[in-house]
């Protein structure tokens, strides 16, 4: 059980444009590859500081994928990076023929993923990068939840050989993991311990899932949270053992109910462990561009919505 501590919020994207820098100077094989957007996505960390290691590719996210294979098959590691919402549907093509296939070495940083783009609108939002990600051969698919998970994920990211999707948030996150924190491929972790419910949760919506916990606690029902950090591959195991503790689950996400954290789960459920479940995200309706507060309350991903789907599925158990 992790000792969590919440502590100041910290910004995903500027701990990206941090660590993506470090790796540039401390490999010579590592590259920043931009689709004209990196003041937005940090990365012109590199630009500014290590302009050696930085391509520019502009809007045009399709050739940025072909180039990013073009440097992996010489042996090259390019970090491609642009808007979740770009990369998983206008590139998606180049993806899946260029570098899923025949699993190289590209790292994939979908910026500003989720509900919460600051006010750019409903074409800059991402809610169907996991769903899309996680059905690709050979993909591994992470959502970290802190600043601090996120140079944790980079780091073993740069030792891994294979295409890997990181999904970011725009704004500041709390911080959860202590600096000693390692990431681990494919292994759930534990936030908090619970007997009546588990909540399941991913990248941003894991505070959250914190959060409702303390209200579910306040209410007298005891929440475990078990953050996913790894979509693909999944920790069947934890899924299953959280299942046969608390008999309930609750998966929450900031992304579509469609194909992501919610769907993946389920899939173990209902092979391994049939219980109770509930997942909260995004259901089956367009986004809009609103203030972070309105939009995660109007597309029921809110602290309390989570609180919700819990009590709601407690009745079933």
């Amino acid at each position: 059980m992790t000792d969590v501590k919440v502590k100041k919020s910290v910004s995903m994207r500027d701990t990206f444009g941090d660590t993506i820098l470090k790796l540039s100077m401390e490999d010579p094989a590592v590259y920043a590859i931009d689709g004209d957007l990196a003041n937005s996505t940090k990365v012109d960390t590199v630009a500014i500081k290590n302009p050696s290691k930085f391509l520019q590719m502009g809007i045009a996210e399709q050739n940025m994928m072909s180039v990013a294979a073009g440097l992996a098959t010489t042996g090259l590691q390019p970090w491609a990076t642009t808007f979740a919402a770009f990369l998983c549907k206008r590139a998606i093509d180049q993806i899946q023929v260029q570098i899923a296939q025949p699993n190289l070495n590209v790292k994939m940083v979908g910026a500003y993923s989720g509900l919460l783009t600051g006010l750019t609108g409903k074409t800059h939002q991402a809610l169907e990068d996991i769903a899309i990600f996680r059905s690709l051969a050979h993909m591994t698919v992470l959502a970290p939840a802190d600043a601090v998970e996120v140079e944790k994920m980079m780091r073993w990211a740069h030792k891994y050989d294979g295409p890997v999707y990181i999904r970011l948030a725009r704004d500041n996150y709390p911080i959860i993991f202590p600096e000693d924190y390692e990431f681990e491929l494919g292994k759930a972790v534990p936030l908090k311990d619970g007997t009546d419910v588990t909540i399941i949760s991913t990248g941003t919506e894991t505070s959250r899932a914190l959060e409702a916990a303390e209200k579910l606690e306040a209410d007298g029902i005891s929440a475990a949270v078990l953050h996913m950090p790894t979509i693909k591959p999944l920790d069947k195991e934890a899924i299953i053992k959280a299942a046969h503790k608390t008999g309930v689950i609750v998966t929450a996400e900031e992304h579509s109910i469609y194909g992501g954290l919610g769907s993946a789960v389920a899939e173990v459920l209902v092979e391994e462990a049939p219980v109770p479940m509930k997942r909260v995200g995004v259901k089956d309706r367009n986004s809009e561009s609103a203030g972070n507060n309105e939009l995660l309350e109007k597309y029921e991903v809110s602290a309390g919505h989570i609180v919700k789907a819990a009590k709601n599925v407690l009745e079933r158990k």
